[in-house]
């Protein structure tokens, strides 16, 4: 019996579009499900080196969730790259100000850090509210998160 282990080609991919509202969602379990779609897990095509994830907009982020005192407790990290370039912001902060960014650093560290996770994280759409610019691409709601309020 001579059976051979199928490899998608990029050119046999068909990537869908998936609209996720964040709305009371937590923000960990909803990345979580974000990067699992970004990736393509879901597929029976799917492959670890072959990129073949969909498209998701999420919108409604700023009306995300983080449980217990993780608002409070929570520091984003970056670093320029110079000496004592680096920069700490609080959670309550960037929630207030850009939870866009706290959402794709969310998701961005649960792909791989590689060229491969790059792209796959240029297929995810974040937006502050309802409004989006995506209406064209006919994404289909997916629904894989259920709603959790602040305990």
């Amino acid at each position: 019996m001579n059976t051979k282990t199928y490899l998608p080609k990029t050119s046999e991919i068909q990537r869908q579009w998936h609209m996720i509202d964040g709305e009371g969602k937590v923000l960990g379990r909803l990345a979580t499900k974000v990067a699992d779609l970004l990736r393509g897990k879901g597929k029976r095509i799917f492959c670890n080196d072959v990129d073949c994830g969909d498209f998701v907009i999420i919108t409604n982020a700023a009306k995300l969730v983080l449980t217990g005192d993780k608002l409070e407790q929570k520091i984003a990290y970056r670093h320029s790259g110079y000496p004592g370039g680096d920069k700490y912001t609080p959670y309550k902060r960037l929630m207030a100000e850009q939870p866009e960014k706290a959402m794709q650093f969310a998701v961005k560290g649960m792909l791989p850090k590689n060229k491969l996770g790059s792209r796959q994280l240029t297929r995810l759409k974040i937006y502050k509210d309802a409004a989006h610019p995506h209406a064209a691409q006919l994404a289909k709601k997916t629904e894989k998160t259920e709603k959790t309020e602040k305990a």
